[in-house]
């Protein structure tokens, strides 16, 4: 899986951001061992609101699809969202993460003909948003772009320019098909927040180290794995 990080300059798109998102119960249940239900709950709702805010701030992005069956995901992440445009999707039937990512890109893209897509992970608490701006700008050099996570094998930025189709191939492994499928990978830096999802008690202490959001530092004061 080969990085680029160059390529011909192109005028900066605007950007609709869809997030796909478990049901706020289901969420984080790798974390089980280390957090009550109750507290892993609450995670992953600051999780997300430090998400969808840094997100709403980064430059060139107009529009967020947020894609749930979960009431209380819905309502955190309208509000950490502000001001910013933002579309609720119910979950597809059948359900599943690609499903769900499909129905965000469609509803992303209908009356927006010049504007990119973008599927953002809903747990990046360190994300900054000067990160995704960088991220961004890079991606719009390619038709397909992707950012994988910490570890290279997951993906947390999966990008399409106006009008270039995406086949969806989130799971484990997903950096490798997404690259197969035609996504260059952009190089982001090892400490950026953007390649930092949370599944595992690890990813807590990686987060924590890097800084995170005011709801997830709430949230996890007090934490010591």
């Amino acid at each position: 899986m080969s990085t680029v990080t160059m390529a011909a300059p192109t005028s900066a798109p605007p950007w609709a951001l869809v997030v796909p998102l478990k049901l706020a119960t289901d969420a984080k249940s790798r974390l089980a061992g280390h957090l009550s239900p109750g507290r892993r709950l609450e995670l992953a709702l600051a999780m997300l609101g430090d998400t969808i805010e840094a997100a709403a701030a980064a430059t060139g992005v107009d529009h967020l699809v947020v894609v749930t069956a979960d009431a209380a995901m819905a309502a955190a992440a309208t509000a950490a969202a502000g001001g910013l445009a933002t579309d609720l999707v119910d979950e597809p039937d059948p359900p599943g993460l690609n499903a769900a990512v499909r129905a965000g890109i469609r509803a992303a893209r209908a009356g927006r003909p010049a504007h990119a897509v973008g599927v953002l992970l809903g747990d990046l608490p360190a994300l900054r948003p000067a990160e995704l701006s960088a991220a961004l700008a890079l991606a719009a050099r390619h038709r397909l772009a992707l950012v994988p996570d910490a570890g290279g094998t997951g993906t947390t930025l999966l990008t399409a320019l106006a009008g270039v189709a995406v086949a969806p191939a989130f799971g484990p492994g997903s950096a490798r098909r997404h690259a197969a499928g035609g996504h260059v990978v952009v190089a982001v830096p090892a400490r950026s927040g953007l390649v930092r999802d949370v599944d595992v008690p690890a990813d807590i202490a990686a987060v924590l180290a890097l800084g995170v959001g005011h709801r997830t530092a709430r949230v996890l004061r007090g934490y010591t794995g």
